[in-house]
Formats: structure tokens, C-alpha cells, sequence
């Protein structure tokens, strides 16, 4: 699947979290219908080398693979994209200069994204400079809310050139807001305003979800990107489901 059609907010689009650092893992994970998965990162033991060789399993089982990144520094951002990766989601974007400053980072033209033509992005050298300045500056940026702050200022967030998409984190989100329950009410509200912030500015809008339900729940809000659960999560449900005989 491409960037562009990962970008698009009228397709409906499932992924998951990785955060086991195994090849296998996204190798059989491209034997699903998951439109694509994001490797975690900021929230487990990913490093540049258990990344690099993710994406290349990512590539083989034709995976689109973006990465949650631990920070927002220039040389995270283009290790990961030039690594191979779709796209970014981007925690912690609590103002529109920092969502500015991450689509500087990730895009050549108008940017200031370093360029060689050697990484696997730009196919180790054979893709002339304009193709792959061309491809390089196709990947997505989206942009985790995750604060009181973000909310407020969600609609000039998502109207920011280059970004392509709202991730509402709702466990960070709660905590900031002196919850801890990612379902308070306020804090359903805040999703919600988020939402309908990131729609508004025909880009993608994206929630995490553990459940069927909830997913649904969101779909009718017009949520069309969605994290469900993780190679950890969904492991640990399918042996609960078999481990025991029912009585």
C-alpha cells in the first residue's frame, strides 16, 4: 500500500502497535488484512538496528510500517524515514511549532530533511535525485494530542502543511488532565473535540483501541485510522481464549 493511500481520511484503516523487536513478528502480521503497524518506539526496546531490520520484514511481507518515535530531534526522524518507514506518529505535539518543526524535519523541499540517495527509502542508489526527493517527501506525519494544550489548538495542528493526520493519546491525554481514567468523561470530550478538529481538516483521525466495540463506537464518530491493541496485546488475548477448557 502507498503513502497515498494511507493518507486518505475516506478509507477506513486498521493497524496495530509492534513492540516485540522481531522481523518474525511483522512478517506475520503482512499475512493479515491490516492496513499497516506502527513500531513502538517510544515505548519499547526498539533500537536504530532491531528497526532497520523490522522494516526490511515490513518490506518482504508488504507491510506499510510507520514507527512512534521517541523524540522529535532531526536525526531520529531521518534515520527512521530513511530506514523505509511510511510514516511518523509523532507523541507529544503540543503546539503548532512543534507540529511545524517535525514536518521540517521529515520533508526535503521546503524542509530541511538531510538527503543521500544511499538508504533503503531511495532504493540503495537507484532512484535518480528528483524520484527520490519526490518519494522521501511522500511520508506521513501524524501527530499525537496528548495534552490540554494540543487540544486547544487541535484545529491549527491538523491545518499545519505536512501534516497528514490526529492521534489522540487518551492514557497521556487523562494524566495531563489530572485523570487516571482514559474515559473520563472530559477526557472523551477533549477526544472528541480532537476528532472533529483533524475531520474537519480532511485529514486522518486516529484513536488506540483494546476492543470491537470501542473501535465501532469511534467509527461513527468518523475516527478513520485506527491503532488496535499490539503484537503483545493481541498475542496474549488469543492464548487467554485457548488456554483453559470451558467448564
Amino acid at each position: 500500500m502507498t503513502q497515498s493511500l494511507l493518507r486518505q481520511p475516506s478509507r477506513y484503516q486498521v493497524g496495530t502497535f509492534i513492540k516485540t523487536a522481531s522481523p518474525h513478528v511483522v512478517e506475520v502480521l503482512g499475512t493479515t488484512a491490516m492496513d499497516f503497524a506502527v513500531l513502538d518506539a517510544e515505548h519499547a526496546p526498539l533500537d536504530r538496528a532491531a528497526l532497520d531490520l523490522m522494516m526490511l520484514a515490513g518490506r518482504a511481507a508488504g507491510l506499510p510500517l510507520l514507527v512512534r518515535i521517541p523524540d522529535r530531534n532531526a536525526a531520529t526522524i531521518l534515520s527512521v524515514l530513511d530506514m523505509g518507514a511510511v510514516g511518523l506518529l509523532v507523541p507529544h505535539v503540543n503546539s503548532v511549532a512543534d507540529a511545524e518543526a517535525v514536518v521540517r524535519h521529515a520533508k526535503y523541499r521546503g524542509g530541511q530533511r538531510g538527503f543521500s540517495s544511499s538508504p533503503r527509502f531511495a532504493g540503495y542508489g537507484t532512484l535518480g535525485m528528483k524520484q527520490a526527493l519526490t518519494l522521501g517527501d511522500q511520508a506521513l506525519v501524524i501527530c499525537q494530542i496528548e495534552s490540554p494544550e494540543a487540544v486547544a489548538c487541535a484545529a491549527q495542528i491538523a491545518a499545519v502543511p505536512g501534516v497528514d493526520g490526529l492521534f489522540i493519546g487518551r492514557a497521556d491525554l487523562a494524566l495531563a488532565m489530572g485523570f487516571e481514567d482514559s474515559k473520563h468523561s472530559e477526557v472523551s470530550l477533549a477526544t472528541d473535540r480532537s476528532i472533529a478538529a483533524a475531520l474537519a481538516a480532511g485529514k486522518l483521525a486516529g484513536v488506540f483501541t483494546a476492543s470491537v466495540a470501542e473501535r465501532d463506537d469511534y467509527a461513527a464518530k468518523g475516527v478513520n485510522w485506527f491503532v488496535f491493541g499490539s503484537d503483545q496485546s493481541l498475542l496474549r488475548q488469543a492464548a487467554a481464549l485457548c488456554s483453559h477448557p470451558a467448564a
